[in-house]
């Protein structure tokens, strides 16, 4: 089959992939959003949301009880925000700590908020130091917030230990897991995350506009939405939530997509879908390996790899200037992304998150090689693709 005649096959990290019953559920006729008919709606979506916010261990156990799902009207941005906005008082102390694009907008939304943010700031794709968080977080400490799985450089870092710090202090601890929940393990409880952070358009696999929230169990006690941007007041949320409802029109087909994408990550069970994750993320970086590319990241301490996001270094004869390579890609009808901010033009990264198949992960590697190639980059192809099929089999 030509390539041409293949289907278009996104592996941008967002967004990513969505199944046809999703998109034929944000077709069906408009209600309002006061119906009974949105709030059965607002219902299924919470539940599958729970489920995943819930269940997000790879031997099925349970990683949070009691909490409460909350579905925002915009992306996750706009989840970030309202946690900072409504644990964080103007002279609350915050600590960032982090190692690429996201932790660092978790800073600047922070300082949006407070006059006192202190980051620890790690080069982009270097692991964050445990120490240095340690040294940073005090008994004056009021929040500590980071990213969970770091989508600009397809690292995993070090939740946990952060939050043991946070708890040590009582602080307030708010984790970003927008690329790391509905794809791999995220233990809201034992890692003592106070608010969870996902969008739709990531791991869930549901349109982007929307994204969720998870209030932890006796978290809610430390907001003040009269604080907070009048649209991100979280005790509002939580109180028109025991309805089924958000406190402002609710962006009803987006719902409804999401209310069946969560259901079928039910029907799959978190436990097979991040060993899915887990599996397809090593084929990818085993092909990757085995054509002679260079990982971006190399993680060391407590920080590890991402197994939904693969970053992969430009090799020096294409870096900073790869249109051939990325036109390459899109020719064989492709699409994968390339760095952000100052890492535009020395990385590329594909994404695995959804329900990719096998074949389309074979297919990513088998375009990747084939596009450098074409750049003029000397690759085995074909030990590429055995690498990442025999991690498949």
């Amino acid at each position: 089959m030509d390539d041409d005649d293949e289907e278009f096959l996104l592996l941008n990290p967002g967004p990513v992939p969505v199944r046809d019953h999703v998109l034929d559920a944000m077709s069906e006729p408009m209600v309002s959003h006061r119906s009974a008919d949105f709030e059965a709606v607002y219902e299924r979506a919470q539940s599958g949301v729970d489920y995943v916010f819930e269940h997000s261990d790879p031997d099925g156990g349970r990683t949070a009880a009691g909490g409460t799902s909350l579905l925002l009207n915009g992306t996750a941005t706009m989840g970030m925000e309202a946690a900072v906005a409504n644990l964080v008082s103007d002279g609350d102390e915050v600590v960032v700590p982090y190692n690429g694009k996201f932790g660092r907008r978790f800073a600047r939304i922070a300082e949006r908020h407070t006059d006192d943010v202190v980051r620890v700031d790690v080069d982009w794709g270097e692991s964050i130091p445990v120490d240095a968080v340690a040294d940073a977080v005090s008994d004056d400490t009021a929040l500590v917030a980071m990213v969970h799985n770091e989508t600009s450089t397809g690292l995993l870092n070090p939740v946990e230990q952060v939050g043991e710090l946070a708890a040590d202090h009582d602080a307030r601890f708010v984790v970003d897991g927008v690329t790391s929940v509905g794809g791999d393990e995220f233990r809201v409880d034992d890692w003592n995350v106070d608010v969870a952070v996902t969008d739709a358009q990531k791991a869930l696999e549901a349109p982007p506009g929307i994204s969720a929230l998870y209030v932890a169990d006796g978290a809610a006690a430390h907001f003040d939405g009269e604080d907070a941007p009048f649209y991100e007041d979280l005790d509002w949320h939580l109180r028109k939530a025991d309805s089924h409802q958000t406190p402002f029109t609710s962006a009803v087909p987006l719902f409804r997509g999401m209310a069946e994408a969560v259901e079928a990550i039910e029907a799959e069970t978190m436990p097979d879908r991040i060993a899915r994750h887990r599996r397809q993320a090593a084929a990818f970086r085993d092909g990757f390996d085995a054509m002679g590319l260079e990982r971006f990241p190399e993680p060391t301490g407590d920080t590890e790899l991402s197994n939904t996001v693969t970053a992969i270094t430009l090799p020096d004869s294409i870096r900073g200037d790869a249109d051939d390579f990325f036109d390459a890609v899109a020719a064989r009808n492709v699409s994968i992304s390339g760095g952000q901010a100052h890492l535009g033009g020395d990385i590329f990264r594909v994404s695995n998150m959804g329900s990719l198949t096998d074949a389309q992960i074979l297919r990513g590697v088998r375009t990747v090689g084939e596009a450098m190639t074409d750049a003029g980059v000397d690759v085995d192809v074909a030990a590429g693709v055995d690498a990442a099929d025999a991690r498949l089999d």
